[in-house]
């Protein structure tokens, strides 16, 4: 018994000694990745603050030696460096330090006042006079605003007409949730004065119109290295210089996904959209999606719940879709002369006017099975950064030559109807009858309550219609030569730039179904049932945000 007991403790403390030397192991590979995170940190953030101080150093010796105006520049240089890396530093405080120790405090503090102020809007009366408070106030701006120019005030008309609209088209008029629809208008308005009247604003949405052109155009480098300097600078071939941003822009949109940074800012900028409208969180992650990325790209972020949506939130994200565009084409519309700010801020103001729309056109009747709570976020099957890179790269190919394919058909189909229907006005001694001057009497009025001048809203009814029924790019193309003609005016060319700033056409439609429709095949009927009704909420979307421009623009 001895011997064995001998044994047994001799494994024992085998044992022992594995676990002490394993523990010690692991405590000192835990310690090497410690110590390499402070080391490689510490000389990331020296390195950043050595490279600022040489910077400020070189400002202030240029500063004393320039005699002219040389105030900063806030969108360039070293103003914006300083903007950087004063967001930078600032963003790691909250995070690092006052989320985790003063954000449970001060939640707790604000408790009593969040349900004091839930209390008081719960009541309608507290709701009716906020809304009238904000209207007013709108009012009294206008007044002063345009008095001197009624004309400026068409564009209200122009709202009521297509609010009008989508409620005789309603699903279930009278179910509408006018929550989502009254305070999206509200948040149109803000946004419009934010944007477009407050200089503030204005500059800083110049400012990243200006970036984001930059940094498309970084795209023609290597389309160049491919393609030869003359296809890209000399001639500009579209096929060529415009459409290969698209593969830049899917390189970094995968690599940021890959990261996750993607799907956190959108997460977070649909959470306050769903909190400021009361929209569920799939309606609400998408808008602020679409602002980025474009309809087929969009649905993958909340793909593993499209099964579960209700029919209204499927035409909610389908809208959605429709009434923006996405960064990866932003690049072909500025080269045919749209202002990158305009463009820019149309799709935010857009976000906030669908979901307005959209609960109008088809409200909810159903009750929503996904939460802020259970969504997560489907993560990106790429194995690396590289992976990443190169597969958003390739993905880009299916998405330009879809873009091809459908200009060169579209812009066909209408050269022959076009010729049809000239056939068909020479027979009865009609002259130059074509689809453009057809659209552009049937949407005049419509572009005029937008705020277009008599004299230019035939014009711009026909971009409309282009945009309507071939696809925005030819209608981006359309309005690029107006401008360059000179042969509207600038609030004109303006205006049109929102109105057609969208997806809505029959091609995305049919791409919609399709992405929807794969990722979903169960609900490939609930998707086409709603696919109208939402290509017509993406178009009034568009005509939404024109009339809040037409508002506020001056000549």
């Amino acid at each position: 018994m001895s011997v064995f007991q001998s044994d047994n403790l001799s494994q024992d403390e085998l044992t022992r000694v594995s676990d002490e030397k394993s523990y010690s192991q692991s405590w000192w590979s835990r310690k090497q990745t410690s110590v390499k995170r402070v080391t490689v940190t510490v000389a990331t953030h020296g390195a950043g603050v050595t490279f600022f101080g040489f910077a400020t150093k070189h400002f202030v010796e240029h500063e004393s030696l320039c005699s002219d105006n040389c105030d900063i520049q806030w969108c360039s240089g070293y103003g914006m460096l300083v903007l950087l890396v004063g967001f930078i530093y600032l963003s790691l405080l909250y995070f690092l330090v006052l989320k985790p120790s003063v954000g449970p405090v001060v939640k707790r503090g604000l408790e009593p006042t969040k349900a004091a102020l839930s209390k008081i809007f719960h009541k309608p009366l507290a709701i009716v006079f906020s809304v009238v408070a904000v209207l007013t106030a709108f009012a009294i701006f206008l007044y002063f605003d345009s008095h001197q120019d009624i004309n400026r005030l068409m564009p209200l008309a122009g709202m009521v007409v297509l609010l009008a609209l989508s409620f005789l088209v309603s699903k279930h008029p009278t179910k509408v949730n006018y929550r989502p629809v009254v305070v999206g208008l509200l948040v149109q308005i803000l946004l419009g004065l934010l944007c477009i009247r407050w200089d503030v604003g204005r500059s800083i949405f110049q400012c990243v119109g200006v970036k984001v052109d930059t940094f498309l155009r970084y795209s023609n480098v290597g389309a160049s290295f491919v393609y030869g300097d003359a296809l890209i600078n000399q001639y500009a071939v579209f096929a060529f210089s415009v459409l290969s941003v698209i593969y830049f822009f899917s390189f970094f949109i995968s690599i940021l996904y890959y990261l996750g940074a993607m799907q956190w800012f959108v997460l977070k900028l649909g959470w306050v959209v769903q909190c400021v409208l009361g929209t569920t969180v799939c309606e609400s992650i998408m808008a602020a999606a679409n602002i980025f990325l474009g309809i087929s790209e969009s649905p993958l972020i909340i793909r593993p719940y499209l099964k579960d949506l209700t029919h209204s939130e499927l035409h909610s994200i389908m809208s959605s879709g429709f009434a923006t565009v996405s960064g990866t084409v932003l690049a072909a519309y500025i080269s045919f002369g749209a202002s990158p700010g305009h463009l820019i801020t149309a799709s935010v103001i857009s976000a906030p006017a669908v979901l307005c729309i959209a609960k109008i056109v088809y409200p909810e009747v159903e009750e929503s099975k996904t939460s802020s709570d259970n969504i997560q976020f489907e993560k990106s099957t790429d194995t690396s950064l590289v992976d990443a890179a190169c597969n958003g790269a390739n993905a880009a190919t299916p998405l330009i030559l879809g873009i091809i394919a459908n200009l060169i058909a579209f812009a066909s189909f209408v050269a022959f109807t076009d010729g049809i229907l000239g056939w068909l006005g020479m027979l009865v001694g009609v002259e130059m009858v074509s689809l453009e001057m057809l659209w552009g009497y049937i949407l005049r009025p419509l572009a005029y309550v937008m705020g277009v001048s008599w004299e230019d809203s035939g014009r711009i009814g026909e971009i409309i219609g282009v945009k309507t029924v071939v696809n925005e790019f030819v209608a981006y193309e359309r309005l690029g030569a107006l401008i360059q003609n000179g042969t509207i005016t600038q609030r004109s060319a303006t205006i049109a730039t929102y109105a057609i700033c969208g997806f809505a056409n029959p091609a995305s439609l049919g791409i919609s179904i399709g992405a929807l429709s794969a990722m979903a095949p169960s609900r490939r009927s609930a998707i086409t049932s709603v696919s109208f009704r939402a290509f017509f909420t993406g178009s009034v979307t568009c005509f939404m945000t024109a009339c809040i421009a037409g508002l506020l623009i001056t000549e």
